[in-house]
C-alpha cells in the first residue's frame, strides 16, 4: 500500500476545487469515446476514496495491475492538461508560453510571417513584464526563423536580434548568478541557523562576497534587483544583523509597491518579503511598524484582485498567522493570542501537502511559546514533542535545540521534574551533537541541574545569578540568539519580581514602544 502523502495522482486529485473537478469532467467529456475512458473511472474512484489504497483501486475492476502504472500516469497528464486551460491559471507567464508554443508549429508549417508576427508581440509582452528567461528563448526564434525567411531588412533585423540577445543574455546571467546566491544562503540559514562564531561569521561573509557579482544598481532590473535584495537579506539574516535585514527586506517589498502589477504578476515574492520584513521588525523590536505592515500586507492579498490559488493561499495561511503570533509575542499579549492555536491547527491540517515540515514545526513551536507565556506549560510541553520526536526533520537544526531547552524549562514549571536528570543528559549530548553547546545554554542546564539541591529559600539567589550572568550575553554578537527563540531574560525576571512572565514582557514593550 502507498502512502496518501507519496503518491502523486492521489494528492493531486484531492487538491483539486469543485469548480476544477467539474472542468476536468467537461474536458474529458468534450470527445464523446472518453465519457467510458478507464482513466475518468479512475478518476471519480480517487475523488471517492478518502485514503489511497491500491488494493480498492484493483479489486474495482477498472485496471489491472500491470497496467495501473501507465494509466496513473495519463490521468495525472490530462489533469494538468486540465487544469492549464482554467482560466484561473492563466497567468502572464503561461500565455507568453502558449504564444511561443503557437509560434513554433507555425514555424514547423513554413509559416514564418505569421510566426515572427506572434514572437515579436509575445517578446514585448516578456519584456515589459520582466520575463527575460522567455524573451531570451523568442529572441533565439526569431534569429532562426529570420535566416530562413530571407526579406530586405534582414541586415537591420540581424543587428537589432544580435544586440536583444546579448542585452538578455547578460540579465540573464546576472539574474543566475544572484539567485544561486540567494538559495545558497538560504539552504545555510535553513541547515544550521545563524553564525555561532567568528569562524562561522568569516566563512560566511568570504562566501558572501567572493559569489557577490559586480553590479552597477542602475543598470538592474526588477527580476535582477530583487534577487540582489534577497542576497543581502539572507547574509544579514545569517549574521544577525537585524537593521540590515530590515533595510534590504523594506528594499524588497518597497520594489513590488513602486511596480505594483509586480504583485500580481509575482504573488509568492510579494508575500515572503512581507514576511521577511515583518520578521526582521519583529527582531528590532518595532512593534507599530510590525502592525502597520502586517495590516497592509492583510488588505492587500485579501483585495478581489490579488491571484487566487492554492499555492499563494497556503503562503498567506502560513505567513499572516505566523506573524500574528508574532505580534502577541512583542505585545506581551499571550492570553489573547490564543484564539489563534486553533486556526493554525485547522490550517496546518488543510495545507499540509503545501507546506514543508519546518514551516510547520516553526509553528508548532510559537503555539508551544504561547502556552509557556501563560503558563500552561503542560500544553507548552505537547506541542515541543511534536518536534523534539520528529526524526524526519532535517532542518532547522537550531530550533530542534531551543525546543528542548524549552521544554527543560517547562517541565521544570510543570513541576514534572522527576526525570529531569534524564532529560538534561539528552539535551546536553543533543547539543553537543549539533555543535550547539553555548554559553546561554551551558548556563540555562547548569542551573536547572543544580535545581535539585537547592533549598527553597536559597532558590531566589539563584535566579538572581543566572539572570546576571545571562545579562552579559544578550548583545553579544553570537549568544543572543538564544533570546530570540525564548525569552530567558523575562522569564527568569518573572520569578524575581513574582509575577507572570507575560507582565513583564508587556512592560518591556511598552517601554520600547515606537
Amino acid at each position: 500500500m502507498t502512502n496518501a502523502h507519496r503518491d502523486a495522482l492521489f494528492v493531486l486529485v484531492k487538491s483539486l476545487s469543485k469548480s476544477e473537478k467539474r472542468q476536468f469532467k467537461l474536458y474529458v467529456g468534450r470527445l464523446g469515446v472518453n465519457t467510458d475512458a478507464k482513466f475518468l473511472a479512475l478518476f471519480n474512484l480517487m475523488d471517492k476514496i478518502k485514503k489511497y489504497d491500491e488494493k480498492t483501486i484493483l479489486e474495482s475492476g477498472i485496471v489491472k495491475k500491470a497496467q495501473l502504472s501507465n494509466l496513473k500516469a495519463h490521468l495525472y497528464k490530462q489533469i494538468l492538461v486540465s487544469l492549464r486551460l482554467n482560466p484561473v491559471n492563466q497567468t502572464i507567464r503561461l500565455q507568453i508560453r502558449e504564444q511561443l508554443d503557437f509560434a513554433t508549429i507555425l514555424y514547423q508549417k513554413g509559416l514564418y510571417r505569421q510566426s515572427l508576427k506572434i514572437l515579436d508581440k509575445a517578446k514585448t509582452t516578456a519584456i515589459e513584464n520582466q520575463e527575460k528567461n522567455i524573451a531570451y528563448e523568442i529572441v533565439e526564434l526569431e534569429k532562426i526563423i529570420e535566416t530562413q525567411f530571407i526579406t530586405r531588412s534582414i541586415p537591420d533585423r540581424a543587428d537589432e536580434l544580435a544586440v536583444q540577445a546579448k542585452e538578455l543574455s547578460a540579465q540573464n546571467v546576472m539574474t543566475s548568478k544572484l539567485s544561486n546566491l540567494s538559495l545558497q544562503l538560504y539552504g545555510l540559514m535553513l541547515k544550521v541557523g545563524y553564525v555561532r562564531s567568528d569562524d562561522d561569521y568569516v566563512r560566511v561573509k568570504n562566501y558572501f562576497e567572493s559569489h557577490l557579482p559586480k553590479y552597477q544598481i542602475e543598470d538592474l532590473g526588477f527580476r535582477e534587483k530583487l534577487w540582489l535584495y534577497k542576497a543581502h537579506l539572507w547574509y544579514s539574516f545569517l549574521t544577525q544583523d537585524f537593521l540590515s535585514t530590515y533595510k534590504y527586506a523594506t528594499k524588497w517589498v518597497d520594489l513590488f509597491y513602486e511596480q505594483k502589477e509586480q504583485i500580481y504578476l509575482n504573488p509568492v515574492f510579494f508575500i515572503k518579503g512581507n514576511h521577511y520584513l515583518l520578521e526582521s521588525l519583529f527582531y528590532v523590536k518595532y512593534a507599530s511598524q510590525f502592525k502597520q505592515t502586517l495590516e497592509r500586507l492583510e488588505k492587500v492579498v485579501g483585495g478581489k484582485d490579488f491571484p487566487k490559488n492554492d499555492n499563494v493561499a497556503s503562503l498567506v495561511f502560513l505567513y499572516v498567522n505566523a506573524n500574528k503570533l508574532n505580534l502577541h509575542f512583542l505585545e506581551g499579549t499571550f492570553k489573547k493570542g490564543l484564539y489563534l492555536v486553533k486556526i493554525v491547527e485547522y490550517g496546518i491540517n488543510k495545507h499540509k501537502d503545501r507546506i514543508d515540515a519546518h514551516h510547520i514545526m516553526l509553528l508548532y513551536y510559537k503555539i508551544a511559546c504561547l502556552y509557556f507565556g501563560i503558563g500552561d506549560n503542560k500544553t507548552c510541553i505537547q506541542y515541543l514533542k511534536k518536534i523534539i520526536n520528529n526524526r524526519n526533520l532535517k532542518m532547522r537544526e537550531d530550533l530542534m535545540c531551543f525546543s528542548r531547552v524549552l521544554s527543560l524549562v517547562a517541565h521544570y514549571e510543570a513541576g514534572m521534574d522527576y526525570h529531569l536528570e534524564i532529560q538534561l543528559k539528552s539535551t546536553y549530548k543533543f547539543l553537543l551533537k549539533m555543535n550547539d553547546l553555548h554559553a546561554v545554554q551551558k548556563e540555562m542546564i547548569k542551573f536547572l541541574r543544580n535545581l535539585g539541591g537547592i533549598y527553597p529559600h536559597e532558590l531566589k539567589n539563584e535566579f538572581q545569578k543566572l539572570h546576571t550572568e545571562l545579562k552579559k550575553y544578550e548583545d553579544h554578537p553570537y549568544e543572543k540568539r538564544a533570546f530570540l527563540y525564548l525569552d530567558i531574560i523575562s522569564w527568569l525576571e518573572s520569578h524575581l519580581e513574582n509575577r507572570a512572565v507575560a507582565e513583564i514582557i508587556r512592560e518591556k514593550a511598552m517601554a520600547v514602544k515606537r
